[in-house]
């Protein structure tokens, strides 16, 4: 059956995680800055729990993390390591108890980074950036107990082959913690499951597939022949991503996402399926609770 999983927040719950910016926290004092973004990390630490608590009750089986959970951890002057701030080791043992109840409570936990991780660059300071990030996420990801962190292929630099090669070649640079949860998905704009799916078994690599990013970039395979190629990457349940377009599908441009999702943009041969669905719709748990609905009704049954 499918697993439903709910992005990062919250549109109508409570429940928030609390940022930082670099130009606010780096105008206090050391001490001050410490406490600070030990105060946020702590509060961050109970707003997953309460999460992972909602989704729980609500049949969501996925949370996906936000990947600045720990404000400013990678930042380059003003990056941190969460034991070294201020109760820091309770507070990592607020992110373990939220691990261990994800697994008591059966709920999978992803991480999906940001634009800025770019193993393909040709610039090496960049890619150095990328695997800090990536340290960082898997860092999270293993107090948690958290399998996959997704990324986008990243730029092609007028050389789409030479680029994923350099992607290749970064991967050597990458941890046990990394390597182990790392997946790569199709985008809207340079990579197509034609251009990752090869990459991914070349390097053993999961593939996420986004259905709306394909339907948004064709590239001659179809969505029945995709997904059951996407299933071959995976050697857990696989993971895959859906949305809407907001504008519809004949609008100017289908690529921003609606805040719910249309049920005849579900994948008829995702029925029946063991997958892991992150929702990215606006509307987030609004958007999850009126899916669920939707694919409960008895034509749309898995």
């Amino acid at each position: 059956m499918l697993r439903l999983g709910l992005c990062c927040k919250f549109e109508g719950e409570p429940i928030k995680f609390l940022t930082a910016t670099a130009l606010h926290t780096g105008r206090l004092a050391p001490g001050a800055r410490a406490r600070k973004l030990a105060g946020l990390c702590a509060a961050n630490a109970s707003a997953l729990r309460a999460s992972l608590e909602y989704c729980a009750a609500h049949g969501i089986g996925c949370f996906r993390v936000n990947s600045q959970v720990l404000p400013l951890a990678t930042h380059p002057e003003l990056g941190y390591d969460l034991k070294d701030l201020p109760g820091g080791r309770a507070i990592i043992a607020d992110f373990e108890d939220c691990g261990a109840l994800a697994r008591k409570l059966g709920l999978r936990l992803t991480f999906h980074p940001d634009q800025f991780i770019l193993l393909s660059s040709p610039n090496p300071a960049v890619t150095a950036a990328s695997v800090k990030e990536l340290d960082y996420q898997a860092q999270v990801a293993e107090w948690i107990g958290a399998d996959v962190i997704n990324i986008h292929g990243g730029g092609a630099y007028g050389d789409k082959a030479g680029a994923l090669a350099r992607g290749g070649r970064a991967l050597k640079k990458l941890g046990r913690a990394v390597r182990s949860r790392l997946a790569f998905e199709n985008d809207d704009r340079t990579y197509t499951p034609s251009d990752l799916l090869p990459f991914c078994r070349e390097h053993k690599l999961p593939f996420v597939y986004d259905v709306h990013h394909h339907r948004c970039l064709p590239d001659g395979l179809g969505v029945e022949e995709t997904t059951a190629l996407a299933l071959k990457t995976w050697g857990r349940e696989p993971l895959f991503h859906l949305s809407s377009p907001k504008a519809g599908w004949r609008g100017s441009d289908p690529r921003p996402h609606h805040d719910y999702i249309d049920i005849k943009d579900v994948p008829a041969c995702w029925r029946g399926l063991d997958l892991t669905v992150e929702v990215e719709a606006k509307a987030k748990e609004l958007a999850i609770k009126k899916l669920r609905a939707q694919l409960g009704a008895k034509k749309w049954k898995f």
